[in-house]
């Protein structure tokens, strides 16, 4: 099994180091963009509801690309800015050959399917792509199998499992459906790239959850019972009962060193 779990380079701690910083620097820039257009907002004081997801409005349309970076509030914004930073870190980290794709396919899914099923009101704030990239993180623990997706997954639900309650409906102020949505935005991202597996990944063949574990030691019955035909089954039977009768016939085990047609 993988001795190091949960590094991304376990032959190198200057690619890791390398790889700690490259998976730091779009969740940077994705916090920063959120708080530049908040001040904007605070400055020219336009109200973010237009810039948020209209259900069903052709203006609101454009939402899907500009909802999950206008905020109601300063609170709105700063309960949003954490979480967002260190889910996209470790997506990007864990995942990399993933990250980026499945973080624009729940935002703009999640995007998408408020704009088109929740209720005909303006949706704002990030939170809808934060519950899809819980979701996402737990998901692959249960799809992918590794012990690293396993363990991943059960530390994000001990931070972020007060989430769930945020995807409880007639919640005043709070858009349960981008809650809701952006959880099944991440589950169907986590199960479209579960086959591309990390490097890690495909070395833990260790793992007793691992699709490759030790298939031999944990089959029940040979390999190849089911490919061969009843007849070869039948004729190994009958080859195995003769040699067992010849064993019982003989008690030394072995064929004797006398002449049997000699008497004496």
């Amino acid at each position: 099994m993988n001795s190091s779990i949960l590094d991304s380079e376990t032959d190198s701690l200057e690619l890791t180091r390398k790889h700690f910083l490259e998976s730091l620097r779009f969740p940077l820039v994705a916090v920063i963009l959120l708080w530049f257009v908040h001040f904007w907002q605070m400055t020219e004081g336009f109200d973010p509801g237009a810039y948020g997801i209209m259900s069903r409005r052709a203006w609101g349309l454009r939402g899907i690309v500009t909802g999950p970076l206008v905020h109601g509030s300063w609170k709105h914004l700063i309960s949003n800015t954490l979480p967002l930073f260190m889910l996209t870190f470790l997506t990007l980290y864990f995942y990399r050959k993933v990250a980026m794709r499945a973080f624009w396919l729940i935002y703009f899914l999640t995007g998408a399917s408020v704009w088109m099923f929740a209720r005909p009101m303006s949706h704002i704030g990030a939170s809808g792509v934060i519950y899809g990239l819980v979701s996402f993180i737990f998901w692959n623990g249960i799809f992918r199998r590794s012990l690293r997706s396993i363990i991943l997954a059960a530390i994000v639900m001990l931070f972020y499992s007060g989430m769930f309650l945020g995807l409880l409906p007639d919640q005043e102020g709070i858009s349960w459906e981008s809650h809701l949505i952006g959880s099944f935005a991440g589950i169907f991202a986590a199960f479209l790239f579960k086959g591309e597996l990390e490097d890690e990944e495909k070395k833990d063949t260790g793992n007793p959850f691992s699709d490759e574990y030790d298939k031999e030691k944990t089959s029940f019955l040979p390999q190849d019972i089911f490919e061969k035909t009843k007849a070869q089954r039948l004729a190994e039977d009958l080859d195995a009962e003769a040699q067992r009768n010849a064993a019982n016939n003989n008690p030394f085990g072995h064929p004797p060193f006398w002449n049997q047609n000699q008497t004496w």
